[in-house]
């Protein structure tokens, strides 16, 4: 009988709860759609049962205000207040009430009593401070998360004052506010990463960068810690400072070999941006200090990766060596694809190259790596114009990885080969497979390739300039630039009006850029500009004289007419973003 009655009554409970959460939900949609009148009734119906619940007091308190009831609202609040004097919050709330009747030394006398409560270790601090930080009186809301952390050191607000400070644009104060987070506690370091990249740039003369390193430069002084060179080296990596980021990484390193990790990333990260120097600091320190063969024949082949792209003389030489001391062997796979690849593409050897890859595929003991093997022999079968058998090692990938990102970069392959060999059709369906399942990358690619072939496919057999573009472009896929330049004039040339005229003409100009023949690139993209204003290709145009300008001739102002054009004449286009960031960094203004 007892258990019945328990059970009789939580039902009772449970149901008031349900019926009290939907009056809840029906009066905050009236609220939100200014219906204040109609919120009223529900919200004083739901604090009258709940007393207690500041968010249903609090809703009642504004709808009062948005219609005008502010005696309403005072004296339901000045009633509360003696109801338990304790309620220190609602003299914040009492206040503003006030303050909308522009009665301001009254709100500041409420606003005062509330402030003064928090000294008195008043449990409702924090709800003060949120409470001001709501009604936007972002000086009084610092002041008791102040109050509030020093009568307790083990409260942190570090991120609620960070906030408040980026809101009143106190960057300084901000700044400073999350080192002292990060000061209490290390665990916060990746959260105030996240917060602050949101203010910094690129630039290292921006001002919010600036106000950034000398926080940070001031705290390592006063209390040095190893996360201020993490902290540091991350700045620095934002600026693409990243010889002054090894720096930091290195003090780490020195403090602690786990810190071996970052060394390496940051090497990775050099790499990618072709600061070559920074990156090759970092592998050599991987390669002599890792525990793990995995990571020191991947800082062994970023090495060879950075030799080849300095081109350094000796490339042979230093393949070889890493052979003669590791052997050909399963331990050293990736190095011998890095190998054939360096073969076909940069000597023109494809021939060894294959017999490089083939002899490694008998050694291979991981699917994953079979296929990445077959994938680059495929890739020297194309260069030498092998297509049948490149498809077959392709088709092979594709089969068995068909859900993952081999099989998706497989298939793409099987597509550009057929692409190279004039079979349009079949690769225009493997294209439109992968337009929409792809990984980004592959689908842009894809959708790329994709808009070529069906906006230059021949019609009614009337050639179109598409097989001779495909040629031009399988030249350019085995680095034979200077022939791929050469069939595109012809296309230009004789195809002159036709929709692959632009094609090539964009074409072209990323082959004068490889060959570092920037002038030719702008007359390119010039002559795309003045074919049509609303072509496909113009806004790529604008960007990449302006990138032009602005990486390889120093011309700065030519760089801001062209990135301005992007901005106002291009809004939808894909690099608006960019060429603005570029624009505003080049005038100088602080972003």
């Amino acid at each position: 009988m007892k258990r019945t009655i328990i059970l009789f009554n939580l039902l009772i409970l449970s149901l008031f709860c349900y019926a009290q959460q939907n009056e809840f939900i029906i009066a905050e949609n009236y609220f939100r759609n200014n219906e204040y009148e109609k919120a009223i009734q529900l919200y004083k119906q739901l604090y009258d049962q709940s007393p207690y619940n500041t968010n249903y007091l609090k809703r009642l308190i504004t709808c009062y205000q948005e219609t005008e009831q502010f005696t309403t609202a005072e004296n339901l609040l000045t009633e509360k207040l003696k109801e338990k004097p304790n309620l220190t919050y609602l003299h914040v709330v009492l206040g503003y009430n006030f303050e909308r009747q522009e009665k301001i030394n009254e709100a500041n006398n409420q606003y005062q009593i509330a402030i003064k409560s928090a000294d008195q270790k008043n449990s409702y601090g924090t709800l003060i401070a949120g409470l001001f930080k709501s009604y936007n009186k972002l000086d009084f809301a610092i002041e008791v998360y102040r109050k509030v952390m020093a009568n307790n050191p083990k409260a942190n607000y570090g991120f609620q004052l960070a906030q408040i400070y980026g809101e009143k644009g106190d960057f300084e104060q901000m700044f400073q506010s999350y080192i002292d987070l990060v000061d209490k506690n290390d665990n916060y370091l990746n959260n105030v990463k996240r917060y602050t990249g949101k203010y910094i740039n690129d630039d290292s003369e921006n001002e919010n960068n600036m106000l950034f390193k000398k926080a940070l430069l001031r705290k390592s002084i006063s209390n040095p810690k190893d996360v201020w060179n993490d902290l540091l080296a991350w700045l620095f990596i934002t600026q693409k400072e990243y010889n002054k980021a090894f720096i930091q990484v290195k003090a780490l390193l020195a403090r602690n070999p786990d810190n071996l990790g970052k060394i390496n990333d940051l090497g990775k990260i050099s790499l990618e941006n072709k600061d070559y120097e920074t990156a090759k600091k970092c592998f050599d320190i991987v390669i002599d200090k890792t525990n793990y063969p995995k990571d020191k024949f991947n800082a062994i082949n970023n090495n060879l990766k950075i030799a080849i792209a300095t081109k350094q003389p000796n490339i042979d030489e230093r393949f070889n060596a890493i052979f003669k001391e590791y052997g050909v062997n399963n331990q050293t796979l990736f190095t011998q694809i890095a190998y054939a690849n360096y073969l076909t593409f940069t000597k023109n050897t494809p021939q060894e190259a294959s017999l490089i890859l083939k002899k490694a595929l008998t050694f291979a003991n991981s699917k994953f790596m079979k296929a990445s093997i077959k994938l680059k022999l495929g890739d020297v079968l194309v260069y030498m114009g092998k297509f049948n058998t490149a498809l077959i090692y392709f088709s092979q990938v594709q089969t068995e990885f068909k859900n993952h990102y081999l099989g998706q970069e497989a298939r793409f392959k099987v597509a550009q080969a057929s692409y190279f060999k004039n079979d349009f059709k079949w690769a225009k369906a493997q294209l439109k497979i992968l337009k929409g399942s792809a990984t980004q990358l592959i689908a842009n690619d894809a959708a790329d390739l994709f808009l070529t072939i069906s906006d230059n496919e021949p019609k009614d057999s009337i050639p179109s300039g598409l097989k001779e573009y495909a040629k031009a472009d399988l030249l350019a896929f085995q680095n034979k630039n200077d022939k791929a330049i050469a069939i595109l004039n012809d296309v230009i040339k004789n195809f002159k009006g036709q929709p692959i005229e632009d094609e090539a003409l964009f074409k072209q100009a990323q082959l004068f850029s490889k060959k570092e023949q920037y002038e030719e690139a702008i007359l390119n993209y010039g002559k795309i500009i003045a074919l049509d204003h609303t072509g496909i290709y113009v806004d790529d145009a604008y960007y990449h004289i302006a990138e032009l300008y602005n990486n390889e001739l120093n011309d700065p102002e030519k760089a801001k007419e062209y990135y301005q054009k992007i901005i106002f004449d291009h809004p939808s286009s894909i690099y608006l973003v960019d060429a603005r960031k570029k624009y505003r960094k080049l005038r100088g203004d602080n972003i």
